[in-house]
């Protein structure tokens, strides 16, 4: 199952059944779980571990060393869960500062040319299209939706069930539920078919509209909004989650709640 032309390291662990193809690059420290394919010219630098079942197309270099001034060479982790497909000529870095870790969740489909930078933490079951661009410590939650050619600010927090327009550029963080389109990215609706998908019931999808009305649709200011919303809407895990989200916005810096404040 291992082509004769692949390089790889011995202190590289290969689980049962993986598959590596002609030409591919696997570095020190590397762990592939059981069942996972490599096609061709595939490069897996130092310390990347990924999961069972996972598909990496020709091309794709993971574990790259961090695009960023602050890296002095010290040992830090890319970590990929199970069942992702990473498709041709990825990119995806591994963290700066020692001992840190890009993450990458579960069930992912990236397309091909996307990069995902230094430090990201991305969730479970998200797509994303063609040529995306994540800079570093930007965070995608689980299920999110991004369209080709979609660039995203670093400390950008992305929440769960979003729906990303194509061509958008993301400078501040996007709530969970919403789809958002533009340059610059603004709120345009809430993501009613991928609520329902993931089994939200109709009283929570009616409620969590009615959210999104208050949010971006009323003459309210945004602290008005919310005070509204956890008044006159019922409580549910959906509504409560929204709420914090968006709350902790202000803790950050320019409508990044993980972009540290400036002094």
């Amino acid at each position: 199952m291992i082509h004769p032309t692949a390089v790889i390291d011995p202190t590289a662990h290969i689980g049962k059944d993986v598959q590596i193809g002609a030409y591919c690059v696997i570095g020190a420290e590397v762990s592939i779980g059981d069942g996972s394919q490599l096609r061709a010219h595939v490069v897996i630098e130092p310390y990347v571990t990924v999961g069972a079942g996972c598909e990496i197309f020709s091309g794709a270099v993971l574990g790259g060393i961090p695009q960023d001034r602050k890296f002095k060479g010290e040992k830090s982790f890319l970590i990929i869960g199970d069942n992702n497909v990473i498709r041709e000529h990825v990119t995806i870095h591994r963290a700066a500062g020692a001992g840190n870790e890009t993450r990458i969740g579960d069930g992912n489909q990236i397309m091909a040319y996307c990069h995902i930078g230094h430090n990201c933490i991305i969730g479970s079951g998200i797509t994303m299209a063609n040529m995306v661009g994540i800079a570093g410590h930007v965070e995608v939650e689980d299920r999110v939706v991004l369209g080709g050619i979609v660039g995203i600010h670093q400390f950008v927090r992305i929440g769960k069930l979003a729906m990303i327009g194509g061509y958008s550029k993301v400078v501040q963080d996007i709530p969970p539920f919403m789809m958002a389109d533009g340059r610059p990215c603004k709120i345009l609706d809430l993501n009613v078919i991928g609520l329902r998908r993931s089994g939200v019931s109709a009283h929570t999808r009616a409620d969590l509209k009615q959210a999104y009305k208050t949010l971006y649709r009323s003459s309210m200011n945004m602290s008005q909004a919310l005070e509204t919303i956890e008044t006159d809407i019922d409580e549910s895990p959906e509504r409560d989650y929204l709420l914090s989200f968006i709350r902790n916005i202000r803790f950050g810096s320019n409508g990044r709640q993980n972009d540290a404040a400036r002094s």
